[in-house]
């Protein structure tokens, strides 16, 4: 069968761009058919994942999936970036936290919580992104949004450095973590470092360094269409059902499940597509026209 498209999970570099990882893998990969699934500021290392081709209509599923993340913070200090990259302003702290004063707080932070972007960030108002008013000096409107963050563990402290470990949802900026969590501690914070170690199924002890791409490592290490939702609800139709799906029909399942974002495959192992259900049984197809190779 046909290769229509395929996923890299790339262990991005500090100090590099995710737009320059991109650019890298197109030239390597000799297509302008290129997209990324997350993006990782210069100052953030870990799982990129770059999708080529078809994979490209994925994107929005893989970005959507929970994110695990390791960070240090810097408590004392603050920053207009909420990171060390920015103008950093130390304070004076009076009563060191302890570990559990630390542990407390951050339970704060678990569950859907409503989180103030950054100023330096790619949200956009007005049609640009806020990082380019900021940094204008022009000051930068952000309302909360709510993220969802599964779980936090506090896995080093030895003041001011505290080190995480966060699972979180899509659209969580580990900065504003920092950032907050100086605030509930009457300290200050900043983010140090940042390490994404994973969405959903792609993990950075699988990744490929920045440094090994080329034409050849590509097909090395290139995942297939079904690694970028098998974190993901997934259900298997007969043929029939595959018709409807194709014409973009609804179709009708027994013992399916509810909600957004299923993966939907036909009974040779291909994927179809994605789908969604408000009662597990009416399959509406919400994006479709996959095939995938098999990988070796």
């Amino acid at each position: 069968m046909k290769e229509l498209g395929y996923f890299l999970n790339i262990d991005k570099s500090a100090g590099m761009t995710s737009r320059k990882v991109v650019d890298l893998v197109g030239r390597a990969a000799r297509t302008k058919r290129v997209g990324h699934a997350g993006t990782l500021d210069p100052l953030a290392t870990g799982v990129l994942i770059v999708a080529i081709e078809r994979a490209t209509r994925l994107v929005e599923f893989v970005q959507a999936q929970e994110k695990i993340y390791e960070a240090e913070f810097i408590l004392g200090q603050s920053s207009d970036t909420d990171d060390v990259e920015g103008s950093i302003t130390a304070h004076e702290v009076a009563h060191e936290p302890s570990r559990q004063d630390i542990e407390r707080a951050l339970t704060s932070f678990i569950g859907m919580i409503e989180q103030l972007p950054p100023q330096f960030s790619a949200l956009k108002i007005s049609g640009q992104p806020a990082y380019k008013l900021a940094r204008k000096g022009l000051v930068v409107e952000l309302k909360p949004r709510p993220v969802t963050i599964h779980s936090i563990e506090l896995l080093g402290y030895e003041y001011p450095y505290v080190r995480l470990r966060i699972r979180c949802g899509s659209g969580t900026y580990i900065r504003s973590i920092a950032r907050d969590l100086g605030q509930r501690l009457g300290t200050g914070g900043l983010m140090k470092t940042l390490r994404r170690v994973a969405i959903g199924a792609f993990h950075v002890d699988d990744a490929m360094k920045v440094d090994e791409i080329s034409p050849e490592a590509l097909l090395r290490y290139r995942l297939p269409l079904r690694h970028g939702v098998r974190s993901l609800p997934q259900i298997t139709i007969d043929f029939e059902q595959s018709q409807r799906f194709f014409w973009g029909q609804a179709f009708r399942v027994s013992g399916g499940m509810a909600g957004e974002n299923i993966a939907v495959f036909d009974e040779e192992g291909n994927l179809l597509g994605m789908a969604t259900s408000s009662d597990g049984q009416t399959m509406h197809p919400v994006k479709g026209g996959f095939r995938e190779f098999n990988k070796s």
